[in-house]
């Protein structure tokens, strides 16, 4: 088979503008795919398997970007390729051919902005600017910790552009500083980029946390060295509902890392809060974030306990200390396919064993990060868990991502939550 003819054009094989355009390059990479690819990306799925490619021009390069063609030589879309990737392309733009030039990663980043403008008043200043896939920006995470930006990369195809789009966020939000994360499957690459996890890509070295606000209450960020990109934002939404569901209510907060659902819960009024978490760093954080917060009066009333340990143990052997409300947002209990039977039965016994310490009337929030179980998967096994233990529950409702971590396709599902209250 052969590919149509290549045009020439003033973009190299990473899409950027040649310095001196009559410089010979390769030809664009072009693939074509199966007829089943051909299906899910027209869909709107923004992944291409190596397992999908059936015929290649030539070799690629990390981070270059591919044209796919359907079987009858159309243009199909672009994406960033990977060579060394089961994801062999992640898709960019599906529909006609359009050159990705320096104003096309302008109007895209404008149209990803535009999209979060309305979302947040002055009382907040950290926020996802971008969200992966479903803001078209497949494998890249933008979030933003007042002055401070944390560029998360989930790819290596990212790591040849890191220079393009620091400059591109400088001139746009003119950041303090931008901060690079990297998943871990992609830090050893990275070496030859000659960048790490956790290295100030712009701006002055960070001599501590980023402190920031979320709906008026003051958080620390470990940007550089914290989980994620240093706080959970995705659990804003969650953290404001259980802020209306604390007034006079003893908490529990189990997992708590740095005490989010707990300064929310005493600002609501909660009578005391107790964090519970494995890390002894994070129950210190935790305690950081309240001294922060004293000027607030329901906050400096609170009483605040912490408790470092397992949170499965303690909660199967805890038989002397009852609560209102009890949070579960345990971390990720599924990472890949192979798990995902174990976490639910690891939900069901973890909501069980809460439910023990948790009093008539009380209320019972459950939540999962793990994208390999489903949300019907996870609230079956909370209900089922709250069914088995002989006590009557009302639902009060389920919660998805929040409107600045949008889910645009299956596998970027992740976030959900379950409020279940004892009659």
């Amino acid at each position: 088979m052969t590919f149509p003819e290549q045009k020439t054009d003033q973009f190299n094989t990473l899409g950027l503008p040649h310095k001196d355009a009559t410089v010979a390059h390769p030809p664009r990479l072009r693939l074509r795919v199966t007829a089943a690819a051909e299906s899910i990306i027209r869909s709107g799925h923004p992944w291409l398997f190596a397992s999908s490619v059936r015929d290649q021009n030539r070799e690629g390069n990390l981070g270059e970007l591919a044209v796919i063609y359907d079987r009858a030589d159309r243009f199909l879309g672009i994406g960033l390729f990977d060579p060394d990737s089961p994801l062999r392309v992640r898709m960019l733009h599906v529909g006609k051919p359009l050159t990705l030039d320096d104003a096309w990663w302008q109007m895209r980043l404008e149209e990803t902005m535009a999209r979060r403008r309305t979302l947040f008043d002055s009382q907040t200043d950290g926020w996802r600017w971008i969200c992966g896939e479903s803001d078209g920006w497949p494998g890249l995470a933008l979030d933003r910790y007042k002055g401070v930006l944390v560029l998360k990369l989930y790819t290596a195809a990212w790591l040849p552009r890191i220079e393009q789009f620091t400059s591109l966020f400088q001139s746009v939000f003119h950041p303090d500083g931008i901060v690079l994360r990297l998943s871990r499957n992609i830090q050893e690459k990275a070496k030859e980029f000659g960048v790490r996890d956790g290295q100030v890509i712009f701006g002055k070295e960070l001599d501590g946390p980023v402190i920031f606000q979320e709906n008026g209450i003051q958080f620390e960020a470990d940007v550089v060295r914290g989980q994620k990109t240093g706080f959970f934002l995705d659990q804003r939404e969650n953290r404001r509902r259980v802020e209306l569901l604390s007034q006079g209510r003893d908490v529990l907060n189990a997992f708590s890392y740095s005490g989010g659902f707990s300064l929310y819960a005493a600002r609501g009024g909660a009578r005391a809060v107790t964090d519970l978490d494995i890390s002894a760093h994070a129950i210190e954080s935790a305690r950081r974030n309240f001294a922060l917060n004293q000027a607030i009066p329901q906050i400096a009333r609170c009483r605040h306990v912490t408790l470092q340990g397992d949170v499965f143990a303690w909660l199967e052997r805890n038989t002397t200390q009852l609560f209102d409300l009890i949070i579960l947002d345990p971390p990720s209990l599924a990472k890949r396919e192979a798990e995902r039977a174990g976490a639910i039965r690891a939900y069901g016994t973890l909501v069980a064993s809460a439910i023990k310490s948790l009093r008539k009337g009380g209320v019972l929030v459950a939540a999962s990060c793990s994208a390999h179980v489903s949300a019907p998967e996870f609230f079956e096994a909370v209900r089922l868990a709250a069914e088995r233990s002989g006590r009557g529950f009302t639902e009060i409702e389920t919660t998805g991502h929040p409107p600045d971590h949008p889910s645009t396709f299956p596998e970027a599902t992740y976030l959900k939550s379950i409020y279940l209250k004892s009659l």
